[in-house]
């Protein structure tokens, strides 16, 4: 069964509009310096399990109040098991959401083929160029991360895609070049970086930009994608 290594047992912000909870299942492919989530994506086999049967009682104590539950990582998709965990929550009535950095379009398809999923979140880090800076093996990332995004502008499910726009790794171009890579998307969401907790100590001391470029940013970003939002990361 899929590794749980968190629960957070009320989470509105992740599936928005809904009451929800949130899922953080271990392992990562990628080594964002600027993330949050050092430990699951480093040593996510020192993290203890939450055992099925926990998360089946937290569930089915919160049937009728709880609308849904949103996957996140880590990345959800490295985990062969994700399918099952999805078809479980969905068995009881609930609406899933699941956060993905876009690097397995296989498993993606999948979950939207078999209507395992009713939302995604795709995390597209930066312009296609500069994965090798987050991939440690990054051959064939930039056909996996177009592909997901093909995808995801092809479903029904709801979909918006998101950047932490972090200075060095993301500048004006390359958020016009993902906003092109994500044209006639409904929702874009510029996530402003936050230089703390980081995975990377050197990312502390990076200044995030200003509110006026992340406006200017986000004006850039409308000319190619339905609405454009400014949230805090």
């Amino acid at each position: 069964m899929v590794a749980i290594k968190g629960i957070e047992k009320f989470a509105p912000r992740d599936f928005p509009g809904l009451i929800s909870g949130t899922l953080f299942i271990g392992g990562c492919n990628f080594r964002c310096p600027y993330c949050h989530n050092a430990d699951l994506v480093l040593k996510p086999h020192h993290l203890p399990d939450f055992p099925l049967d926990y998360l089946l009682s937290f569930l089915d104590e919160r049937k009728g109040w709880l609308d849904g539950v949103c996957i996140t990582g880590g990345e959800p998709l490295l985990d062969e098991n994700i399918a099952t965990l999805c078809s479980l929550l969905k068995e009881r009535d609930l609406l899933v959401k699941i956060d993905t950095n876009g690097s397995r379009p296989r498993q993606l398809q999948e979950l939207l083929e078999e209507n395992l999923v009713d939302a995604v979140a795709m995390d597209v880090k930066t312009s296609l160029s500069k994965y090798r800076l987050l991939v440690p093996n990054s051959n064939h990332i930039e056909s996996a991360i177009k592909e997901s995004i093909e995808l995801l502008l092809g479903t029904e499910k709801k979909v918006f895609f998101r950047t932490t726009v972090v200075p060095v790794l993301v500048e004006k171009e390359d958020i016009k070049e993902i906003s092109q890579l994500i044209q006639g998307a409904p929702l874009y969401v510029l996530q402003q970086f936050q230089p703390h907790n980081t995975l990377d100590k050197s990312y502390e001391k990076i200044q995030p930009y200003s509110q006026s470029v992340l406006e200017e940013m986000a004006k850039m970003a409308a000319e190619y994608v339905g609405e454009v939002k400014i949230e805090e990361e």
